[in-house]
């Protein structure tokens, strides 16, 4: 998901372990298969689990000869599996069935009472189901994991391949720049102050604005065509996937927002050129005298009679939907050029998504946006519909 922090921590002494096999840029201790590391009264052994990656490797921590916990990296998720499509398309198939012997004769040949700590959380593109656990243990995941319950290795092939969907195209490029190392930045880089006229030639000159305020906020006024990513966890998450990390970014923060959080989930997924933030954000967009527009907030109890637009994920959409809802994934939202002209009320689980695609459309050229607040099952109770899902 992210760019590695590992060479961050070497300039500050820590030695950089990992697996020999990833053909890595930078000093490192490459650890084999079976391969122990002391780490003062306890032993860290590197176990080959390829799936995720080729090279993939999870950590298995030992009291003397006592398993204490393993590090799964994406080998095994709590109820999934991490997906095997990222290294090469044409190679998910083949990748499919290492993760397959990687969790029958390296993993689940463990005592079901050793604690599991997985990489990727709820949410992850890489293919980690939603729920609020970050950890499990081997035996929970013997018994509850569905792809666990795979009758054979071709069972599971099947099930793994058929549940991958779309992922962030930044994606692409971070296998390689963690091959060679992301640099090291010293010092720790923070958001240039840029006043209303000088954001204003930035935007003029290319820059791309992103407002990442709450979504009321942004609905209440925004600089026209700046793209709504509210900061939150996954904030880094959509910005890779919607604005190109070679464009320059001007940011819309709120008086509250934490600026070094937005740098780091910025920084994490490579961007770098963050022009700056408009000092004294919106009110001092209207004080120099500048356009804004605004996007109607809807609740489900006034819900319009526009074309509803769903932007969910397709396994979320599948799960459940308003009746007659058109289906477009937030993140080729940009590139959807068949939605029927009039008024647009765009939706997604809580208000976020649908705020980021209400911005994508408007950048496009829609007006008549709005934005449903609350989600599909806020609609179906206060409606008394059923949500429709996929056979």
């Amino acid at each position: 998901d992210f760019l590695s922090g590992s060479r961050q921590l070497a300039a500050h002494g820590a030695q950089i372990l990992a697996s020999a096999e990833g053909d890595r840029a930078f000093p490192h201790r490459g650890l084999h298969d079976g391969e122990d590391f002391d780490l003062g009264g306890l032993t860290l052994r590197a176990l080959a689990t390829p799936g995720h990656t080729l090279e993939h490797v999870s950590f298995l921590l030992l009291e003397d000869a006592k398993p204490l916990a393993l590090f799964t990296g994406g080998a095994l998720l709590v109820g999934a599996v991490a997906r095997t499509d990222l290294v090469d398309p044409d190679r998910t198939e083949e990748l499919a069935r290492q993760a397959y012997r990687s969790l029958h004769q390296r993993i689940l040949v463990l005592p079901d009472d050793v604690p599991l700590y997985p990489t990727h959380g709820a949410g992850s593109f890489c293919s980690a189901p939603a729920g609020a656990e970050r950890t499990t243990t081997i035996g929970r995941e013997r018994a509850s994991n569905p792809l666990l319950a795979a009758q054979s290795e071709d069972a599971f092939v099947a099930m793994l391949v058929a549940s991958l969907g779309s992922y962030p195209t930044y994606f692409r490029r971070l296998a390689e720049a963690n091959r060679r190392g992301p640099r090291v930045l010293r010092p720790w880089p923070s958001l240039a102050q840029l006043d209303a006229r000088e954001a204003r030639t930035r935007l003029d000159d290319g820059a791309v604005a992103v407002d990442v305020r709450p979504i009321e906020d942004y609905a209440a006024g925004h600089i026209p065509g700046a793209l709504s990513i509210a900061l939150r966890p996954a904030f880094a998450t959509w910005l890779g996937w919607l604005v190109d990390s070679e464009q320059d970014v001007v940011f819309v923060v709120g008086a509250d927002q934490d600026r070094d959080d937005l740098v780091s989930q910025a920084l994490k997924i490579g961007y770098e050129k963050l022009a700056g933030e408009l000092t004294g954000g919106m009110a001092a967009w209207r004080m120099a005298g500048y356009a804004e527009r605004r996007i109607d907030l809807v609740s489900a109890a006034e819900l319009p009679s526009s074309t509803l637009v769903d932007v969910r994920q397709t396994p979320e959409f599948s799960a459940g939907h308003i009746p007659h809802a058109l289906h477009r994934e937030l993140g080729s939202l940009a590139g959807s050029r068949d939605l029927p002209d009039g008024p647009l009320t765009v939706m997604c689980e809580h208000g976020p998504r649908g705020m980021t695609g209400a911005s994508l459309l408007e950048r496009a050229g829609r007006r008549e946006l709005s934005v449903l607040v609350g989600g599909p099952r806020e609609w179906s109770a206060l409606s008394g519909t059923q949500l429709i899902s996929a056979a």
